[in-house]
């Protein structure tokens, strides 16, 4: 189990987590992260840090996009990682992640944006900060109430939600 003392990075990428809507006339856009006053609200006493690598769609992500999200990875000092990340591709980033030895990197999206009062932003993010502390190096994807090893998910379009694949 990781120390209390210990920081956790938050690296955001975009995504509906992060998702503003303007008007009746807009389209939703990736704006500036809420995680701060999302871990602000929810009383987060732990140290961490967060940093922003994009502000996209993750359908919007390339691979220098997802090139730039490995290397902020692995050079950071911490060893505790959480992504936030679209939900339609981030089992893809997980793949190009699982590469990188001695890290534990969660990686959480949300349906709904997280300025939206019904939203599982708040909650998944509370998945992600848990599964980090007690998980083994690796890379994980959180949810919906449920930890995956990211290379044994994906997400089911039908469903709107992650479901297990192979063993």
């Amino acid at each position: 189990m990781l120390s209390p003392e210990t920081p956790i990075l938050v690296l955001t990428t975009g995504g509906t987590i992060d998702k503003i809507y303007f008007d009746a006339l807009s389209d939703y856009q990736v704006g500036e992260t809420v995680m701060a006053k999302l871990l602000d609200i929810a009383r987060v006493k732990r140290p961490f840090r967060i940093e922003e690598v994009t502000r996209k769609d993750s359908l919007e992500l390339d691979d220098a996009d997802r090139a730039l999200i490995r290397d902020r990875v692995a050079a950071a000092p911490e060893s505790h990682i959480i992504i936030t990340h679209g939900t339609d591709t981030m089992t893809e980033t997980a793949k190009l992640l699982s590469a990188i030895p001695g890290k534990t990197v969660v990686l959480v999206g949300a349906l709904a944006p997280a300025r939206f009062g019904e939203s599982d932003a708040s909650f998944n993010l509370g998945m992600a900060f848990a599964t980090v502390q007690v998980a083994k190096p690796g890379v994980y994807i959180t949810m919906s109430g449920s930890v995956f090893r990211a290379d044994k998910v994906m997400k089911d379009r039908v469903k709107g939600a992650f479901v297990p694949v192979g063993n």
